[in-house]
C-alpha cells in the first residue's frame, strides 16, 4: 500500500551557488558518502541537486513534519545504478509512525533542474 508519494525539484545553479555561499551547507545536508562518488571524486553540484531534492521529497512522502534531519536520510546507489535511500533518526521514526516499510526514489537532472520523486510503501 502507498503511504506518501513527494516530489520536488531544484534550480542546479541556484543549488551550487547555495552551497559556495555557504561551504558548511553541504555537511548539514548530506551524510559524507553522498558527496563522493564510489571512485572517490567528489560528487558534481548536478548529482547532490538532486539528492538535495530526494530529501525534499522524502519529507513530502512523510506528510513534511517539522524536526526531520538531512542527515537522517541517506541517498545511495546500488551497482545497478538504482538509487536507494537509508533512513535512521527522526525520519526512521517517522517511517515507523506511518508504517513505511520500504521506499521508491528515482532521481533526474537536466536542462539546469534537479528532481526527485519519492513513494513510501508500507
Amino acid at each position: 500500500m502507498i503511504i506518501g508519494v513527494g516530489i520536488d525539484v531544484a534550480e542546479i545553479e541556484r543549488f551550487g551557488a547555495a552551497l559556495e555561499r555557504t561551504p558548511q551547507l553541504a555537511d548539514r545536508l548530506f551524510v559524507g558518502s553522498e558527496l563522493t562518488l564510489p571512485s572517490g571524486e567528489r560528487r558534481g553540484i548536478a548529482s547532490l541537486a538532486a539528492r538535495f531534492a530526494a530529501k525534499e521529497a522524502l519529507a513530502k512522502a512523510l506528510g513534511a513534519p517539522g524536526g526531520l534531519l538531512w542527515s537522517d536520510a541517506e541517498v545511495w546507489v546500488e551497482e545497478s545504478g538504482q538509487p536507494r535511500l537509508r533512513v535512521s533518526g527522526t525520519v526512521a521514526a517517522r517511517a515507523a509512525e506511518l508504517g513505511v516499510h520500504s521506499w521508491h526514489v528515482s532521481l533526474s537532472h537536466d536542462a539546469g533542474v534537479a528532481s526527485a520523486v519519492v513513494v513510501a510503501e508500507g
